[in-house]
């Protein structure tokens, strides 16, 4: 009895180990081959309304979606979204595809893009957004696109494309631009771009002017890059046909004409040198357009200070000659009479002697002629 006591403890304590260990066994039993350790149970094979193929590609082209579909994963590489109605892009409108290698969003119609609509798509390489109806694209829209090697916009409305929307592209290798509205391109815009390739620039309404200048020594500097290449049967990816392949491209410098100011119409871009662009006047750096800014203010306050003063003074001067005119008393100050001037002083001198007057002495009266009278 002492025996079966002394082992009777342990088990049971046997027993409840098993049992433990045996409802922990989900935990750590292994996943079963084919599902992939970060896809939730239950993820679909292919988005919604989309037709899947081997190799990780969705074609969704021509189904008139009019929103990117649910349902994208990381098995995804390929996403062929043309052809549909994609107004907008809204942030993260491709979350779960981080796998995402090509995207093509042609002929959409599509108006606006989100700053954050190609968040998480690190892995991106070929992007076309071609043939929509951007306008303007918000500074950031490509900065998460670290991988992209090919972009193409050509066929929108874009009129100005600031450095900023593309970001710094450092694997950008085709860049297409056609058929747009731009006349010129920002100076910093190409610099951030140290491997371009491939440049497609025809169709644009180039003003031949001083903002023109950074593109026309980037063609000088890249004579034979100016132009585009084709796939030649790469893969299955549909019409996509901006690929890049070891073919010499074209140069383009010499098809792309000025259609502004009018003495410059239809000149070629290749036509201006180095000397062309010496009259332009060198940008401000941003100190000298902070002391710019800060002394406009300054400058102005001191003016119109002046201005005031002056116009302060010359009103008083006005009242106060029409003060003058009404009372004309008040013009000299009033000032005592002067004294009259006292009587010269002679010097003196001898009295004239006294000269009695003479006397009438009666005489006797010589009798004159009747017609005379003596008088005294």
């Amino acid at each position: 009895m002492r025996v079966v006591s002394f082992f009777f403890p342990s088990l049971t304590q046997l027993l409840l180990l098993l049992l433990l260990l045996l409802s922990l066994r989900p935990a750590w039993a292994p996943v079963p081959t084919g599902v992939a350790p970060s896809e939730p149970p239950g993820a679909p094979e292919c988005p919604e309304a989309c037709a899947c193929s081997a190799g990780g590609q969705a074609n969704c082209s021509a189904l008139a979606l009019p929103s990117v579909p649910a349902g994208l994963s990381r098995r995804v590489h390929t996403l062929l979204l043309d052809h549909n109605r994609l107004c907008t892009l809204p942030p993260a409108a491709f979350e779960g595809a981080r796998a995402l290698y090509l995207l093509d969003l042609r002929e959409n119609g599509l108006r606006s893009v989100h700053a954050r609509a190609f968040w998480g798509l690190g892995a991106l390489q070929l992007l076309d957004l071609s043939a929509n109806q951007l306008e303007r694209l918000a500074p950031g829209t490509f900065a998460p696109l670290r991988a992209l090697r090919s972009l193409s916009l050509a066929g929108n409305r874009l009129a100005l494309l600031e450095p900023a929307a593309l970001g710094a592209l450092p694997g950008l290798r085709a860049l297409s631009l056609r058929d747009n509205a731009l006349s010129a391109l920002e100076p910093g815009l190409l610099a951030r771009l140290p491997a371009l390739d491939v440049l497609g620039l025809r169709g644009n309404p180039w003003t031949c002017g001083c903002a023109l200048r950074p593109l026309c020594v980037w063609l000088r500097l890249h004579p034979r890059t100016s132009g585009e290449r084709r796939a030649t049967g790469t893969a299955e990816l549909g019409s996509w046909d901006f690929h890049l392949t070891n073919a010499p491209a074209p140069t383009e410098a010499e098809t792309l004409l000025c259609m502004s100011p009018g003495r410059l119409t239809l000149t070629p871009l290749s036509a201006f040198p180095d000397d062309a662009f010496l009259h332009c006047a060198k940008r401000l750096a941003a100190r000298d357009l902070a002391v710019i800014y800060a002394l406009g203010p300054v400058s102005f306050l001191a003016s119109l200070a002046t201005c005031l003063a002056l116009g302060s003074a010359i009103t008083a001067c006005r009242a106060r000659r029409r003060r003058r005119r009404r009372h004309p008393a008040a013009r000299r100050p009033t000032r005592p009479p002067d004294p009259p001037d006292p009587p010269p002083s002679r010097s003196p001198r001898a009295r004239p002697p006294h000269r009695p007057e003479p006397e009438c002495t009666p005489t006797t009266p010589t009798p004159p002629p009747p017609s005379l009278h003596i008088l005294c």
